[in-house]
C-alpha cells in the first residue's frame, strides 16, 4: 500500500477524531476498507512520527487528541514526492536558467523544515544517481524576468531596451507582454510591439533593461498565444504556417519515427526505409537549422524557399571548405 494511500487515511482519522467522533480501529477498517492491523500502524505512525497526543476513551469506545489545539503538519510529502521534486527543480535550475538557483535550493530548504522528521533524503546522493547537462543558454536575469512576469500578469505595458542579435543595435521599445516562453533553456518574450505595430518576439536574454510603465492594455484578439505555440518550430514564429516536407534516409529514419519535433508532424513511409516528416510551421528559420544538423541524412521538400535557403547554405559551406 503506498505512502499516499497512508496520507489519506491520516488525514480522514484527524478529520474524525477533530470532529469529536471518538473513531476506532474497527469503524476506521470498515470505513476505509482495510484491516485493523493497518489501521494500528497508521495511529502509531501519527504519534510516533508526527507527535499526535491520540489517546484512548475508554467510555467512547474511541480516539481523542488530549491536546486540542494539536495540528497536523502543513505539509505531509512521501520520500518519493520529495525526490520527484527533487529532481524536478534540479531540472529546472539547468534549463529555465542558473538565476533561478538560489530561489530553488531555497524553496528545497523550506519543504524540507516543514515536512515530518521522518523523512529524509539525501540530495548529494541523488546528485550521484542523476544529472542533468545544461544547454549552452544566455544567462537571464531572474529580477528582469520577474519584473516582465509581473507585466504579463498585471497587463502593464512594458518598456525595454533590447539589442537585436542580427545587427549589434539597440532600440527602445514600447510593447503589450503576452507571454513567457522557454525553449532548450532560451527565454522568449511574445509581445505586441506598438512601435513597429506587430507581433514581436524577444529573446529575454537581450533586454539589456526593462521596467513597467503605469498604462494597461487590453489583449488583442490578434495575438493568440496559443496558436503562435502550435505553429512554432522551437523559439520561432508567430508568422502564417506553412506545410514543410523533410524526407530522411534510412539510416536517420530510425531517430525520427523515435520523437515527436512538432504537434502537426505526421511520417510518411518510405519503400527504401526513410520517411518523410510533414509539419505546419512559420518557423522556418529555425527548421533550416534543425534540418542541416542531420547533414546528408535529411532533404528539404517544402516549401521551395526553404529548400533554396539550405542549397544557398550548403554552397556557402563547400565554400569555406574549399570544396
Amino acid at each position: 500500500m503506498s505512502q499516499r494511500q497512508q496520507l489519506e487515511r491520516i488525514m480522514e482519522i484527524d478529520r474524525q477524531v477533530r470532529a469529536g467522533l471518538y473513531p476506532n480501529a474497527d469503524r476506521l477498517a470498515r470505513d476505509l476498507g482495510v484491516s485493523r492491523r493497518v489501521i494500528f500502524k497508521d495511529r502509531a505512525f501519527m504519534i510516533e512520527r508526527l507527535g499526535a497526543p491520540l489517546a484512548t476513551d475508554r467510555e467512547r469506545g474511541g480516539w481523542y487528541y488530549t491536546e486540542p489545539a494539536y495540528a497536523l503538519p502543513n505539509i505531509m510529502i512521501t520520500e518519493g514526492e520529495l525526490v520527484a521534486f527533487f529532481l524536478s527543480a534540479e531540472l529546472a535550475r539547468h534549463y529555465v536558467g542558473t538565476a533561478f538557483q538560489k530561489p530553488l535550493e531555497s524553496a528545497l530548504v523550506t519543504l524540507a523544515q516543514a515536512m515530518p522528521r521522518q523523512i529524509t533524503v539525501d540530495l548529494e546522493a541523488l546528485r550521484q544517481h542523476a544529472s542533468f547537462s545544461s544547454p549552452p543558454a544566455l544567462q537571464v536575469d531572474l529580477q528582469r524576468l520577474l519584473v516582465i512576469y509581473e507585466a504579463i500578469r498585471e497587463q502593464r505595458l512594458l518598456w525595454l531596451r533590447y539589442r537585436a542579435n542580427t545587427t549589434g543595435q539597440q532600440t527602445e521599445r514600447k510593447v503589450e507582454p503576452y507571454h513567457l516562453h522557454n525553449d532548450k533553456g532560451e527565454w522568449y518574450l511574445l509581445a505586441y510591439d506598438l512601435g513597429r505595430g506587430d507581433r514581436r518576439t524577444f529573446h529575454v536574454g537581450r533586454i539589456l533593461d526593462c521596467r513597467k510603465l503605469p498604462d494597461k492594455f487590453v489583449r488583442r484578439s490578434s495575438v493568440l498565444v496559443e496558436e503562435w505555440l502550435r505553429t512554432a518550430f522551437g523559439a520561432e514564429g508567430g508568422k502564417a504556417p506553412v506545410e514543410v516536407a523533410v524526407r530522411f534516409d534510412a539510416y536517420q529514419a530510425r531517430w525520427v519515427r523515435e520523437r515527436q519535433f512538432h504537434p502537426s508532424q505526421q511520417l510518411e513511409e518510405q519503400a527504401d526505409g526513410g520517411v518523410i516528416l510533414r509539419m505546419q510551421t512559420s518557423g522556418l528559420g529555425e527548421v533550416r537549422r534543425w534540418v542541416m544538423q542531420y547533414g546528408s541524412h535529411a532533404e528539404v521538400l517544402a516549401p521551395l524557399a526553404l529548400r533554396q535557403a539550405v542549397i544557398e547554405e550548403v554552397r556557402r559551406m563547400a565554400e569555406v571548405y574549399g570544396i
